[in-house]
């Protein structure tokens, strides 16, 4: 679709509307009318093409944005006669102001035709908590749709709840695997589950007023990695000798890729990217929180394993190990150098992960080395928002940036390690990215910045998946 709008004079005469006496079943937005939107429209109308300036990726957008949203409104909730989606999508096919134009389709099945007009007529429902649509159709120029879609997480699952053989925290234990891909080696650690103090106390040295009000919270358990996701993991996944799409997909799939396969992967890198601070057994850094997101999905769909990042929660909880001091260590400062790289101590650089002391729960580098990724958006407000008691809190991306980092790394100073420290992103991390749009893959100017791993017990839904892996470019246009 393109932002064309029609005067409302002409509108009339060229709009049948069908309206039932009976109306049917409610309409699903997610189930229904997002794969008709993401497939058909959302690749014209998104804030980052130049094709329309009618924007379809949120409800806001879809009401508010167009030539003239007052006179002409995109959508009108309660109302698909004054909805210009559905009056455009309802013109006779013959008609050049039909949406999708010919060139891109053409005029869409009666079905799905019915399917908005009942969603508009509804209310228009659109969950709050969903991330902005991505177009998952064919561009203008003709390239197929990326096969990493929600249905390609649905195998993965698929395969994951088939190898589970955990039910119970009971189960757990302690495990090694390896990157299939890469023959590297990772191990994960156990971490029960249990409640504690979310945030800095208000008398702690070197607070911060992001790091409360404490709130009691309570995780459910999970896997983490006993180290930082290293080179030897990450490398197979960011260099692969195939052509890609900026977005990461393949341009020529073949008849023997797998579900691995179809998982987007980073476009080649400008510059080697440990800027020669070393590759074996070293910190990967400088991946944004996308890339991240896109390894965990890669890694589980070798593995069966469910594989994320952290939320700040679980970082915290894990970081702190039982302890409410400062650091995982205590409070002294005369003890860090045992537990943690910092500007102090590293030489200017990252080093080999699982050289200093691990915490108590046996996880190495949680203070110092590099920075790692949680998937949160940062709020400095969050805690705030929070009651004691929560389980699992966290507070899920809407936008690129801030998104939250934790641990501090081998270019901060100590009090910048401590365990209730956030830190969120910025555009400024890919300041000298040279290419235009900035790649969706590396932050350029972050030389301190990497990630761990988590895998909780409890598997989620394919969609609640589809959010983690995925949430990385909200707002982003590929």
């Amino acid at each position: 679709m393109k932002a064309t709008w029609i005067p409302s004079a002409l509108l009339v005469s060229s709009v049948s509307l069908v309206i039932a006496q009976d109306e049917p079943a409610k309409i699903d937005f997610v189930k229904d009318i997002k794969p008709i939107f993401e497939e058909k429209c959302v690749t014209c109308h998104n804030p980052g093409s130049d094709k329309s300036d009618y924007h379809m990726t949120t409800l806001e957008l879809s009401k508010t944005t167009g030539d003239d949203p007052d006179e002409y409104p995109g959508l009108v909730p309660g109302k698909p006669e004054d909805s210009g989606i559905f009056i455009l999508i309802n013109l006779p096919e013959d008609d050049d102001e039909l949406m999708p134009p010919v060139k891109s389709g053409g005029k869409l099945p009666d079905e799905d035709i019915e399917k908005v007009r009942l969603w508009i007529a509804q209310g228009a429902e659109w969950p709050a908590d969903l991330e902005p649509l991505r177009a998952t159709g064919p561009s203008e120029d003709g390239r197929p749709p990326s096969p990493d879609t929600l249905a390609l997480v649905e195998k993965i699952r698929e395969k994951i709840l088939a190898t589970q053989k955990e039910a119970a925290e009971a189960d757990m234990k302690a495990y090694s695997n390896t990157v299939e891909r890469s023959g590297a080696d990772y191990h994960m650690v156990p971490i029960k589950g249990g409640e504690f103090l979310l945030g800095s106390p208000s008398g702690e040295d070197e607070r911060r007023s992001d790091e409360g009000p404490q709130r009691k919270v309570k995780i459910e358990p999970f896997w983490m990695g006993k180290h930082e996701v290293t080179w030897d993991e990450y490398g197979p996944f960011m260099i692969t000798p195939v052509d890609r799409y900026k977005d990461g997909a393949k341009k020529v799939a073949g008849d023997s890729d797998t579900i691995v396969d179809a998982v987007s992967m980073p476009t080649p890198p400008y510059t080697e990217m440990s800027f020669g601070m070393g590759q074996e057994g070293f910190p990967a850094i400088s991946m944004t929180q996308h890339a991240a997101n896109k390894y965990c999905q890669w890694l589980s769909a070798q593995t069966g394993h469910f594989y994320r990042l952290p939320t700040e929660a679980e970082w915290e909880y894990a970081c702190r190990a039982g302890t409410t001091t400062a650091y995982s260590f205590g409070d002294n400062l005369d003890d860090i150098d045992d537990y943690a790289w910092h500007a102090d101590n590293s030489d200017g650089k990252y080093q080999l992960v699982g050289k200093l002391k691990p915490n108590p729960w046996g996880l190495y580098d949680m203070h110092g080395n590099v920075m790692e990724w949680t998937c949160d958006q940062y709020d400095s407000g969050f805690y705030q928002s929070l009651n004691d008691g929560v389980v699992n809190p966290h507070n899920p991306i809407k936008e690129l940036y801030p998104t939250t980092a934790r641990g501090g790394s081998w270019d901060d100073f100590p009090e910048d390690l401590r365990s209730a420290v956030r830190v969120g992103s910025s555009a400024n991390w890919k300041k000298r990215d040279p290419q235009l749009p900035k790649s969706i893959w590396y932050h350029t100017d972050a030389m301190f910045l990497g990630f761990r791993i988590i895998r909780p017990l409890k598997v989620p839904s394919a969609e609640e998946m589809h959010h983690y892996w995925n949430s990385g470019v909200a707002g982003t246009d590929f």
